[in-house]
């Protein structure tokens, strides 16, 4: 046991120590910042202490926070399915044996490398030119906008199925470009998993005259269940990491030059992702299998 805790220790230890040498002082001037109104000064800055104002202004006074924050929560409810549905899905097709597979998994997390920061910085300072393959995706787009949504609705609804379930299958449909571009690092985790799932325990299956279907639902699924929670809170994060309200903060602390506000604002929406956060993992993970 004391082998363990050393090992996970030495894998989190290169994190523990960026996030103490490099984000400990700003997090605690963040903290100091949103109870203080800052006012530029020749060389530096002056802090006058303003108590929760900062906290009522962005709550109460502020015209777009709250509408911003409550609508990338609620994008984030209708995502974060989308996308680990998506990405459970392909993760058992690219682990199935068939040619070519190792070019299939490249070009599912293809684009998480070409929406990473590395490629934006290098196109930002003229390295590379993204033009072309962002024309190209813009065509695409547009000639998929012809997409009958009308069939699929009609489809569903004479199936029976309930609106609001054909609503979130059409959503789902038309935003597919996004929940796959959304989904590399998640098909990357499921397929860690499914390959770590020990081979006989199918063969015990089949023996046993389980099906394809059974054999999913009764080991494939409770034994990647741990790494369903890893992918749910990571999505969260990442969701929330891109959504307007980042934009809003940055916007309200560089151009606005209200960095008390921003720093408030910053601390609401982090105190809303860790509830979220502590709601949806706890509930989770009263259902995950953990196997030994």
């Amino acid at each position: 046991m004391q082998k363990r805790a050393l090992v996970g220790l030495t894998f989190i230890l290169p994190w523990l120590i960026g996030f103490v040498f490099l984000f400990v002082t700003p997090l605690l001037q963040s903290v100091q910042f949103s109870f203080h109104e800052l006012n530029v000064a020749p060389g530096g800055y002056e802090l006058v202490y303003s108590g929760l104002e900062n906290f009522k202004e962005a709550l109460f006074v502020d015209a777009n926070f709250n509408r911003i924050l409550t609508e990338s929560v609620a994008e984030m409810v209708l995502n974060v399915p989308m996308i680990l549905f998506f990405s459970l899905f392909s993760a058992v097709l690219l682990n199935q044996r068939f040619r070519g597979r190792g070019l299939a998994r490249a070009v599912f997390f293809l684009p998480v490398i070409l929406a990473s920061g590395a490629i934006s910085a290098a196109e930002t300072a003229g390295l590379i030119s993204m033009t072309g393959s962002s024309q190209v995706a813009q065509e695409l787009g547009e000639a998929q906008g012809g997409f009958d949504t009308l069939s699929l609705i009609l489809l569903l609804d004479s199936a029976g199925l309930p609106e609001w379930f054909i609503d979130y299958i059409v959503n789902c449909t038309t935003r597919i470009y996004e929940i796959i571009r959304s989904s590399g690092v998640q098909i990357l985790i499921f397929l860690a998993a499914l390959q770590s799932v020990p081979p006989a325990m199918y063969e015990v299956a089949k023996m046993e005259g389980a099906t394809a279907y059974e054999s999913f639902w009764k080991i494939t699924f409770p034994m990647v269940s741990p790494l369903i929670l890893t992918n749910i809170i990571y999505t969260i994060i990442d969701s929330f990491s891109n959504s307007t309200v980042t934009q809003t903060i940055y916007e309200t602390a560089f151009q606005s030059q209200n960095f008390g506000l921003s720093a408030a604002m910053s601390w609401l929406y982090t105190i809303v992702v860790s509830l979220i956060l502590l709601v949806i993992g706890f509930l989770v993970s009263r259902k995950v299998f953990y196997y030994e």
